[in-house]
């Protein structure tokens, strides 16, 4: 029993040696750690940064609008006479072009043939009494140079019978109106196209009894379509519109995004200015005439023909803007200021901006040729600020219609 007592004495002297000998060395290690000195950082770095230069020169602006397509010519085709249809044109139906004058559809013409034989024979009649009246005048006139009397106005008209030669001549007139009348009701039996048209709809067949005034059908012209659409009244200064026929107003491109393949678009002009704000909006309206919009003439194979209805961009052409630096949009910072670079050092700069498309802004005033603008998004911005060029490029020429 002792001897175990004294064992484990031993072992917590061991013990307890160690943990004396682990503390110190600890101990020591804090007490030689070299000790960490903060230096300050007094050397400032320039930002790195991209910049374009910039040019004054003549820009011709681009307004992006959105249209919609109509035709210029839209009828609903309509009989003036009433009847039986007996034949109709194979050109006439859903999808077919006709040529101005085309048949579309023939209407029964036998009782208008008919009518129109009576209404021949009333004026042969009337015709006759005439020739029969002017031969009793003749008579009169010779009996009244027989009697060797002077009459007053009214008795001599009485005996030449001159009013019942003016009841003759008035039926005469009368019958000969009425045949008109019946020749041009049977020429109205044949439906003929108003003008060159698109068929739409057709809204009758062979055996259909119609009458004045029904729908037959709904044709659009082939020369002409419109896209009505609205621009920013402060835009309208900038715009061409044509004061005679012979003129053409600022020029477009018309895109469907949906139909025409990329690259693709159709051209027209400006039109017409509609003197009404859309309701909705408050916009100017404005009229844009595409010639050839089904592309149906010869040598308009390669352009792609535009659908009545259809929702469309529009690409306007505005007027020259001389003298001025033209800029990204994106390089317009708060309070129409921009960033440039002069002699290493960031300059706030606030410009003039006469015209903004959806793409530029057009200054006039505020920064000149070769002005380095920066077009890198700056976390820091002082005047004065330090900084250094990564890249240098140059606005590109805007292209009609581009919409990068």
């Amino acid at each position: 029993m002792d001897r175990h007592n004294v064992n484990s004495k031993k072992a917590l002297i061991i013990c307890f040696c160690i943990l004396i000998v682990g503390a110190g060395a600890t101990a020591l290690i804090f007490m030689t750690e070299p000790t960490a000195t903060r230096v300050a950082a007094t050397k400032k770095t320039a930002m790195l940064v991209d910049v374009v230069e910039v040019q004054r020169g003549t820009y011709r602006p681009v307004i992006v609008a959105t249209g919609t397509v109509e035709a210029e010519q839209d009828i609903t085709l309509s009989p003036q006479v009433g009847g039986r249809v007996i034949s109709l044109s194979s050109a006439f139906t859903p999808g077919g072009f006709v040529k101005k004058g085309q048949v579309l559809l023939q209407i029964d013409p036998a009782d208008y043939q008919n009518a129109l034989l009576q209404k021949k024979s009333d004026l042969r009649r009337a015709t006759a009494d005439l020739n029969i009246e002017m031969g009793r005048q003749n008579v009169a006139q010779k009996d009244y140079q027989i009697l060797d009397e002077t009459l007053s106005g009214e008795l001599e008209a009485l005996v030449l019978r001159q009013p019942q030669l003016n009841a003759a001549r008035a039926r005469v007139e009368a019958a000969q109106a009425a045949v008109n009348q019946a020749e041009l009701e049977l020429q109205r039996t044949t439906i003929k196209a108003p003008f060159d048209a698109h068929i739409l709809s057709r809204n009758t067949n062979v055996g259909s009894l119609v009458s004045p005034r029904d729908n037959l059908g709904r044709l659009v012209g082939l020369d002409t379509y419109w896209v009505v659409t609205t621009v920013p009244l402060s835009k309208i200064p900038w715009l061409s519109f044509p004061n005679s026929e012979a003129e053409k107003g600022s020029l477009v491109q018309i895109r469907n995004r949906v139909t025409q393949k990329k690259g693709a678009y159709r051209t027209g002009s400006l039109h017409r200015l509609i003197g009404a704000l859309a309701e909705k909006t408050r916009m100017a309206q404005v009229l844009i005439s595409v010639s050839d919009p089904l592309a149906h003439r010869d040598g308009s194979d390669h352009l792609s023909p535009l659908m009545i209805g259809a929702f469309v961009e529009t690409y306007i052409e505005a007027n020259e803007i001389p003298n001025v630096v033209r800029l990204a949009r994106d390089y317009i910072r708060t309070g129409n200021t921009v960033w440039v670079m002069k002699d290493g050092l960031l300059r706030l700069r606030s410009v003039e901006i006469v015209f903004q498309d959806a793409d530029y802004a057009y200054i006039s005033d505020g920064l000149q040729d070769k002005d380095r603008v920066v077009t890198t998004n700056l976390s820091r911005v002082a005047d004065g600020a330090e900084l250094r060029v990564k890249s240098v490029g140059q606005e590109d020429p805007k292209i009609l219609g581009d919409t990068r």
